[in-house]
C-alpha cells in the first residue's frame, strides 16, 4: 500500500511538472508536432461546440435539421471569425454559445500567434563541434584540442567557451561522487567568432586530466562538457551551444586536418567535408614529462 501511494505521488508530481512547463514544451517541440498539436486542439474545440449547437434543434438558422456536420462548420466559422452569413444563431442559447466560442477563439488565436512568433524569433546557434577531441603536442606540450565552427557565416561577437571535466571520484571517506573540474583554456574568448576556432587545454601538472589515459577516463565515467556563448551579430541576441565529449571520442596522438583555406577571391572558406577528420600523429607522441607554456590558435 505504501509503495502504491509513493508511485501515485510521483506520478502526480510528474504531471504537475509537465503542466507547469507546457510553454517550454510548446517552444522546443518540433514544428510538425507543434502544427499537429494546434490542429488537433482546433478540431477538438470545434467538435465540442458543434455538439453543443447540435443539442438544441433550430439553434442554427439555415442549417440542415439534425446535421452535426453543419454545426461543426458553423463552429469553425464562428471560432475563426469568418462569418459567411449563410448560417447564423437562431436562439438565445445559440447566441450565448457563439459569444463564448468567439471569446475562446480570440484567445486561442492570440496564443497560437504568439507561440508561432516565439518559435520563429528564438535565436538558434548554428555552431558545429568536431565529432572528436584529440590529444597531441602543441609547442612541445601535450594538449587536448577540439574545434568549433560558425556555420552561419556571420559574426558571433564576444564568443566565450568553457570546458568542464565531469568524473566519478572517491572521497577520503569512501563516498563516490560526481565532481566538476574546470579546464583552463589557452584562450577562452574571442572578440569575433566567424570561421573556426581550435580550443586547447594544456595537460600540465595543474590540469585535472594530468596524468590520465583513455582507460582511466572510461573507468571514471568521465565526460568533458563544452559550453559556447556569444552575441549573434544579425539578431543582436545571445546564443548558446553545448557539446559533450565522452572518453571514446577523445583520440590520443591524433591531430586535426586543416580545413581553412582561401578561395580565388581571397576570402576564407571552411571545408566542412573534412571538419571532423583527424589523422594519426604517431611521430609526435606527447611525452608524459613535458611541462611548458604555450599559446592558443583561434581563427
Amino acid at each position: 500500500m505504501l509503495f502504491t501511494k509513493r508511485r501515485l505521488r510521483a506520478t502526480l508530481m510528474r504531471s504537475r511538472d509537465i503542466t507547469g512547463d507546457l510553454y517550454h514544451a510548446l517552444i522546443t517541440m518540433t514544428w510538425p508536432r507543434f502544427i499537429l498539436g494546434v490542429g488537433l486542439l482546433f478540431l477538438l474545440a470545434n467538435a465540442s461546440f458543434a455538439l453543443a449547437y447540435w443539442a438544441q434543434r433550430g439553434a442554427i438558422i439555415n442549417a440542415r435539421p439534425g446535421s452535426l456536420l453543419d454545426a461543426f462548420f458553423f463552429s469553425v466559422q464562428t471560432m475563426a471569425t469568418i462569418g459567411y452569413g449563410i448560417m447564423y444563431p437562431g436562439t438565445v442559447y445559440a447566441n450565448i454559445l457563439m459569444t463564448l466560442e468567439t471569446l475562446i477563439g480570440l484567445f486561442g488565436l492570440a496564443l497560437a500567434t504568439g507561440l508561432a512568433f516565439a518559435r520563429f524569433s528564438r535565436p538558434r546557434a548554428r555552431v558545429l563541434f568536431s565529432a572528436n577531441a584529440v590529444v597531441t603536442l602543441y609547442h612541445g606540450l601535450p594538449t587536448l584540442m577540439f574545434r568549433v565552427a560558425n556555420q552561419r557565416g556571420n559574426q558571433v561577437l564576444e564568443a566565450r567557451v568553457q570546458a568542464t571535466l565531469l568524473r566519478n571520484e572517491i572521497s577520503p571517506e569512501g563516498h563516490i561522487m560526481r565532481r566538476f573540474h574546470d579546464l583552463s583554456l589557452l584562450r577562452e574568448n574571442t572578440p569575433s567568432f566567424t570561421y573556426s576556432w581550435t580550443v586547447m587545454h594544456p595537460l600540465t601538472e595543474t590540469s585535472p586530466l594530468f596524468p590520465t589515459t583513455s582507460s582511466a577516463l572510461q573507468d571514471a565515467d568521465a565526460e568533458i562538457i563544452v559550453l559556447l556563448a556569444g552575441l549573434d551579430e544579425t539578431v543582436s541576441q545571445p546564443i548558446h551551444a553545448r557539446h559533450i565529449y565522452k572518453p571514446k571520442a577523445i583520440l590520443w596522438n591524433h591531430r586535426f586536418r586543416d580545413v581553412l583555406s582561401k578561395d580565388a577571391r581571397g576570402a576564407y572558406v571552411i571545408n566542412y567535408a573534412e571538419f571532423h577528420d583527424t589523422e594519426p600523429d604517431a611521430a609526435h607522441t606527447p611525452p608524459a614529462d613535458t611541462h611548458k607554456n604555450s599559446s592558443a590558435t583561434a581563427r
